[in-house]
């Protein structure tokens, strides 16, 4: 709104930035054309202020300078702060005809001048977070836009109010998918929203095809949710508030035709409290914890799917019997209380009926849920941008570590609803498939393939097992070798790797430390947690 009330529309973001690295600040200066002042970073304290003019130009000769493309955030630890900005970008396709980019490369700017003044104790802490941090430039899976809110499925974009639609992008954002949420708020604090670049971590893919005489094209993306983000086996199950480990958002777009049609589905760890913790044994033993609390936890994770998706449909891959079982029944008794004609529950053993080569039997699956998928439908738009179809319900996959038994049955339920858009717009007969053009299929496989394998290594380090069938339609000897590998890998990962890692997680999240590495000898053990006592924020 301006002066008089009226509504504005909101400034673009900047798209290119010069970065200016002088002795005792930053400054960031917009070459975008957007914007006549500039972004001053104390490196002392990283305190920020919009200046009107570069220092004098005999100071200028002591600057570094290098173009950077956008801010990430600033992560404060016990001393100093830290800049978060991307270093370089990829261009990687559109969103609704909006440009999106992965982060190719982050780079980590401190503003920690004060350590100089810091106690030996803060700096050997500092120093220690500072490690973690480095993790940063590791993280896998982020995506941005300047121009579109990625953060939203296409329904949810399109049903924003117009009032929403002048925020500013970060303010429209959903919180959960806002992978540096708690980064931005020094940004925010300051009312840099032209700064203010939102991220989400996930997974962007795209294919352009011919069927027929018609262009087609989909895109699939996914949105991790931030609330319970984590590693594989330090991230299981869900928290009191119900929040679950490895949610991620998949939605799949098309547009031919002049239509545009998206779907949505959901993945999450099994909703309750269990845990997995790692011994150096290969499946390391589930333990329930809290199990009268199962039933609450259940129905508040449900209500906010309910709130957030409408009708929900959960479908539970895991193993009926041994340990997994214990976990499935737990499961299956807890949501008893809830079911209705608008949440609705099915158990699909997929070890015991598909086995390692029979994938093909998912089609009993979808049997089930048939009726379901075509009472909820999909969202789509005709030519005119009218929307003529609404997705009323979503289906909720699990199996344990919701990739890869999860991401074969995605695939499956994926295929199914496009075939129906496609009929529906008239790009496919009543009596055709996917599979009748050889090329689109084979591009429709791949698709799905490299979106499991994102979310994989984002959550277990490797790319998904079982990969091949999703890939190929098949599975394949060497597929099956790359499986063997992948899952000693994890091993690996899990016992070794993964604690820290989840250590940085939390840093870069806002939630401090909740386990302290292996790594760090019992004397610092005892220094940072006596330190970090009045901080923790658990």
């Amino acid at each position: 709104m301006d002066e008089n009330g009226n509504a504005t529309t909101p400034k673009k973001l900047h798209t290119r930035l010069r970065l200016w690295e002088y002795p005792e600040k930053y400054i960031l200066e917009p070459v975008d054309g957007l914007a006549d002042s500039y972004l001053s970073i104390s490196r002392a304290d990283g305190s920020m202020k919009l200046i009107g003019e570069l220092p004098l130009q005999g100071s200028v000769h002591s600057a570094r300078v290098q173009t950077i493309y956008g801010i990430i955030g600033v992560l404060k630890l016990l001393v100093g702060s830290y800049l978060l900005v991307v270093k370089e970008r990829e261009c990687v396709g559109s969103y609704l005809g909006h440009a999106i980019f992965r982060v190719s490369s982050l780079q980590v700017l401190p503003c920690n001048h004060s350590l100089k003044t810091s106690s030996a104790e803060q700096k050997k802490m500092e120093s220690e977070f500072s490690t973690l941090l480095d993790a940063a430039h590791g993280t896998s899976g982020l995506y941005f836009s300047y121009d579109v809110n990625l953060t939203l499925c296409s329904q949810r974009l399109h049903d924003l109010g117009d009032e929403s639609k002048l925020l500013p992008l970060w303010r429209q954002a959903e919180p959960r998918f806002l992978w540096n949420n708690y980064m931005m708020e020094p940004l925010i604090d300051n009312k840099l929203d032209q700064f203010l670049l939102p991220v989400i971590q996930g997974s962007y893919q795209n294919i352009h095809a011919k069927v027929g005489n018609k262009n087609v094209d989909v895109f699939l993306i996914a949105r991790r949710c931030t609330r319970r983000t984590g590693t594989r086996m330090w991230r299981r199950g869900a928290d009191s508030d119900g929040y679950v480990a490895n949610f991620v958002e998949t939605e799949q777009i098309l547009q031919s035709n002049g239509f545009t049609a998206s779907f949505v589905q959901v993945r999450g760890s099994i909703p309750f409290l269990w845990e997995q913790i790692v011994d150096l044994t290969y499946k390391p033993h589930f333990d329930i914890i809290s199990r009268e609390e199962a039933p609450r936890i259940v129905e508040r994770h449900f209500l906010d799917l309910r709130k957030k998706y409408g009708s929900v449909i959960a479908v539970d891959l895991v193993n009926k019997h041994g340990s997994e079982g214990r976990l499935s029944q737990r499961y299956a008794d807890a949501i008893q209380p809830i079911l209705s004609d608008d949440i609705r529950y099915v158990h699909f053993d997929f070890h015991r009926i598909c086995g390692h080569i029979h994938f093909e039997r998912l089609s009993l699956l979808y049997d089930q849920i048939e009726d379901y998928l075509t009472a909820h439908r999909y969202f789509l738009l005709n030519e005119n941008g009218e929307k003529i179809e609404e997705q009323t319900g979503v289906v909720r996959t699990n199996c344990i570590d919701c990739l890869d038994r999860t991401n074969v049955t995605q695939s499956m339920i994926g295929r199914k609803v496009l075939e129906c858009q496609l009929k529906k717009i008239g790009v496919l007969g009543s009596d055709e498939a996917i599979s009748d053009y050889p090329s689109f299929d084979a591009s429709f496989k791949v698709l799905w393939a490299n979106h499991g394998d994102d979310i994989s290594i984002q959550y277990s380090g490797t790319p998904a097992l079982k990969g091949d069938f999703v890939r190929y339609g098949k599975r394949t000897i060497q597929g099956i070798v790359k499986d063997g590998w992948n899952a000693l890998a994890r091993y690996y990962l899990n016992n070794f790797a993964d604690g820290t890692k989840q250590d940085a997680i939390d840093l870069l999240q806002g939630h401090y430390i909740v386990s302290v590495s292996r790594d760090f000898a019992l004397q610092s053990k005892q220094e940072f947690w006596r330190l970090m006592r009045p901080f923790v924020w658990l």
